[in-house]
């Protein structure tokens, strides 16, 4: 057991996440009471689920809770933000050493296929009409995420652009203040329009966004392979395949941890696997 957790929570992200989680107070019943299970314990079970896509019920009795007690504790977190609040720590250790590269970030988008429910799902255009949910992110030009959110499948991408570039946290650097704007943005076609490069522009950002009609899809990928993979990373994380939550919190909760565990992978540290 205790080598599993290891394995799923290395020290590294252990140290990490416990600059993050609120601290919890432990009332025992008066005449003793059960074991609190560890934070330690619930987080290898979280990302187990995170990673292997498997329900809450399906958790297997390995970890020692039950599947009631870590989905419990994961509802609390969610509610308090902790994997948003990670995955930034994990930026600023990132940033601290020189890993980011913000001369040219990338944004796009990540429809779910599978007809899924719950606030935050909309009509898939690309699936017959069929509830799904939408992944935007922006990542560097390494591909390591640094803004995601979740919308409705028929959110058009060009709507969510704003919301993302100013989703970006202040990250820290190597030298310097810390910062939150990329040089230069790219985007595929969908991104076309004047009034995001005027947005873009007033804040300092150069618009590298394909033109319709003008730009061959050839010349756009030589740019944009980058987060493309990235979008292939996230499939790693095969809670994201189909959405079981109703929540909104929870899903982004699980898109979280996986752009989390993308960046962890950049400081050499294998959780989850």
């Amino acid at each position: 057991m205790e080598r599993l957790v290891e394995h799923l929570v290395p020290d590294e992200l252990w140290d990490l996440f416990r600059r993050v989680v609120p601290p919890t107070v432990v009332q025992r019943p008066q005449g003793g009471g059960r074991r609190r299970t560890e934070d330690r314990e619930v987080l290898a079970a979280i990302v187990f689920v995170a990673t292997s896509g498997c329900t809450w019920r399906q958790l297997p009795p390995v970890f020692g809770a039950g599947w009631q007690t870590v989905y419990r504790r994961f509802a609390h977190w969610s509610r308090d933000r902790v994997w948003a609040r990670l995955h930034r720590v994990v930026l600023d250790e990132l940033g601290a050493t020189g890993e980011l590269d913000w001369s040219r970030c990338a944004i796009d988008s990540v429809s779910n296929p599978r007809p899924q429910r719950g606030p935050l799902t909309g009509p898939n255009p690309t699936d017959r009409g069929k509830n799904g949910s939408k992944i935007h992110l922006i990542c560097d030009r390494n591909g390591l995420p640094i803004s995601v959110a979740i919308s409705g499948a028929n959110l058009h991408d060009s709507q969510a652009l704003e919301s993302l570039v100013l989703g970006i946290p202040p990250i820290r650097s190597r030298r310097g203040p810390r910062r939150r704007r990329p040089a230069g943005l790219h985007g595929d076609k969908g991104y076309d329009y004047d009034h995001l490069r005027r947005w873009l522009r007033a804040r300092g950002i150069v618009p590298r966004i394909a033109r319709r009609g003008v730009e061959s899809s050839t010349r756009l990928g030589h740019h944009r392979w980058v987060v493309e993979r990235t979008m292939s990373w996230l499939s790693g994380c095969r809670r994201l395949h189909r959405r079981y939550e109703r929540k909104p919190e929870h899903f982004m909760g699980f898109t979280a941890i996986a752009v989390m565990l993308i960046c962890l992978r950049r400081l050499g540290v294998s959780a989850g696997r």
